[in-house]
């Protein structure tokens, strides 16, 4: 099977991943169908980001003995049996919080297997392009929620059907591939937790995965605090106008990742990756200039440069350390908590400063071009 027909299964499992933001539209349908308080509510966003901080090491010890397909799989099996229990019984809110607890387990595994398994099926040279369409197709996923939930379906409780069969499909025709995962003869031993944890003293991981917990947290922080900063600054009514902003930055994350995977068929990842994060940084800056019509083009552009910082840091390291990858992978996935941190720490400082929290994600954003530039140097390493 050629390199890119043995994508494909991969790239649907992607389209799958991004069932998992279905967690941030259920929230208000949620709290008026089962009368729920805000706090209650918005359990459930916190229970599926806790998962990545819970699970992802140990799922990356487990993928380095089963394998990366065995470990897919097994995150596809139990995100569909997260998705059939509101099937079974949509009138209790304990069901859905099971269902969203095996549905954020299934997308931790997903993540921790499915961006180096990228790697197994993909062409010589091409695995940071590719990871940047996959996102790019996981972008699509996240997108269907809202989009179903709101202009398609009479009622939410119908996602579950509709993505049951999606994620059963999909986990078929991963069955049936054949995947030749890449191992490095050099590797003496089996992953464990202490040795994952090992990998931190290694500073450049340490700096990678530092990373991504703080673009996580910014791109989910200026997600959460978009509304509120064209509200609280333009007047701009929360539940028409400036939700305008939350499109606006959605949309320009689609469109960046499937530009990106263009664009590293011409450019190298590390270069990419530096100009993409001074793009975002400078764009943060805008949003502080108190223009309306400057500010929502600042949000479009901060989202072009938000697409490909995941897939090209993720990448990068794992070509860095190919020998290493199922121990990287869970590291970089347990760093995905940041988008349960982050937007709290800009909540504390909004109760004092709307504009000045975010100063959170730009100092993000200045750590990883730093992350970008020290990477240029960064040799071939060892664990």
């Amino acid at each position: 099977m050629s390199n890119n027909m043995r994508t494909y299964p991969i790239l649907l499992a992607f389209l799958v991943m991004g069932f998992g933001d279905v967690v941030g539209t259920l929230v208000g349908f949620a709290k008026e169908t089962f009368n729920l308080s805000a706090s209650s509510a918005g359990l459930l966003p916190f229970l599926g980001f806790i998962m990545f901080g819970i699970l992802s090491v140990p799922v990356g010890v487990l993928q380095d003995i089963k394998g990366r397909k065995f470990t897919l799989i097994l995150g596809l099996s139990i995100a569909l049996v997260g998705l059939i229990i509101p099937v079974v019984n949509t009138s209790q809110y304990f069901y859905l919080v099971v269902s969203i607890l095996l549905l954020g387990a299934g997308m931790v595994i997903l993540q921790v297997s499915g961006n180096p398994i990228m790697r197994d099926v993909s062409a010589p040279g091409k695995y940071s392009r590719n990871l940047s369409f996959a996102q790019f197709i996981k972008s699509i996923g996240s997108l269907s929620g809202s989009l179903l939930a709101v202009f398609v379906l009479a009622s939410w409780q119908g996602l579950f059907p509709i993505y049951s069969v999606i994620v059963g499909f999909t986990l078929f025709t991963v069955a049936l591939m054949k995947i030749n995962e890449l191992k490095d003869e050099k590797k003496e031993e089996r992953a464990s937790l202490i040795s994952s944890f090992k990998m931190l003293k290694n500073w450049y991981v340490l700096v990678m995965v530092i990373a991504i917990f703080l673009y996580v947290g910014a791109e989910v922080g200026i997600n959460s605090w978009i509304a509120s900063l064209l509200n609280s600054r333009y007047g701009l009514d929360l539940k028409s106008m400036a939700t305008l902003g939350i499109s606006f930055f959605f949309g320009a994350l689609m469109i960046g990742r499937f530009l990106g995977a263009i664009i590293l068929t011409w450019i190298q990842p590390k270069i990419f990756l530096f100009s993409t994060t001074i793009i975002s940084s400078l764009s943060i800056l805008l949003l502080f200039i108190p223009n309306k019509i400057l500010s929502l083009a600042a949000i479009f552009i901060i989202g072009l440069g938000f697409a490909n910082i995941f897939p090209l840091i993720f990448s990068i390291l794992i070509d860095h350390i190919p020998n290493k990858s199922n121990e990287l992978s869970g590291l970089m996935v347990m760093a995905i908590v940041g988008g349960a941190i982050m937007p709290f720490l800009m909540g504390f400082i909004a109760d004092h400063s709307l504009m000045l929290s975010f100063l959170v994600p730009l100092i993000s954003l200045i750590f990883i071009v730093f992350a970008a530039l020290i990477s240029f140097k960064a040799k071939g390493a060892e664990a």
